[in-house]
């Protein structure tokens, strides 16, 4: 009789957090790019190829930024499960973020769904604030808990301050942001 030992060849858990963190990071650098050269005309052109795959890029990258915060969630709860509800508010707020960006990438991509759903203010104005506060109290707590270096949230919040400050520097916030995750592990066995 053979038998097979099923931990064998199941994949580790929490395996996908450092290429989910990676590979968000660089769909974000993505969408910059594409951003700078669908302005360099000096005019956006929203039909062009440019502007509509970087919306995708943007999109893909939100949606893998949401796995990640539901990657942490599980990996914190399971290494420091005392903070229970600091880190179910943050991934809440971090999921409604990111469905908020979702949302408006969408109406940008699809111009008869915005024109039937268009986002409140509160969606514009919020939504990014929740998934930057979400996001970053995750890793902050990752750090705590010395899966990721305390430099890790400060550069991606650097990152995040870059592209408040002026969406042309997209590609520079996004490869903050990918340095800050790009030391974020799982934690030993």
């Amino acid at each position: 009789m053979i038998t097979t030992d099923s931990r064998a060849t199941a994949p580790a858990p929490h395996a996908w957090l450092r290429p989910t963190a990676l590979t968000a990071s660089l769909l974000l650098f993505g969408y910059g790019i594409l951003r700078l050269l669908d302005g360099l005309d000096g005019y956006r052109d929203k039909s062009g190829w440019p502007w509509l795959a970087g919306h995708g890029l943007f999109l893909l990258g939100m949606v893998l930024f949401a796995v990640l915060m539901v990657e942490l969630r599980r990996l914190l709860l399971a290494t420091s499960p005392r903070q229970r509800v600091l880190t179910d508010v943050a991934t809440v707020a971090g999921l409604v973020g990111a469905a908020a960006f979702g949302w408006v990438i969408l109406g940008d991509l699809f111009p008869r769904f915005a024109d039937a759903v268009s986002p409140p203010d509160l969606v514009l104005i919020g939504g990014p604030a929740l998934f930057q506060l979400g996001l970053l109290t995750l890793l902050v707590r990752a750090a705590v808990v010395r899966l990721l270096p305390a430099w890790g949230p400060v550069l991606v919040l650097v990152g995040f301050v870059a592209i408040a400050v002026d969406l042309d520097l997209l590609p520079v916030g996004a490869a903050l942001v990918f340095g800050g995750l790009l030391p974020v592990r799982r934690p030993a066995p």
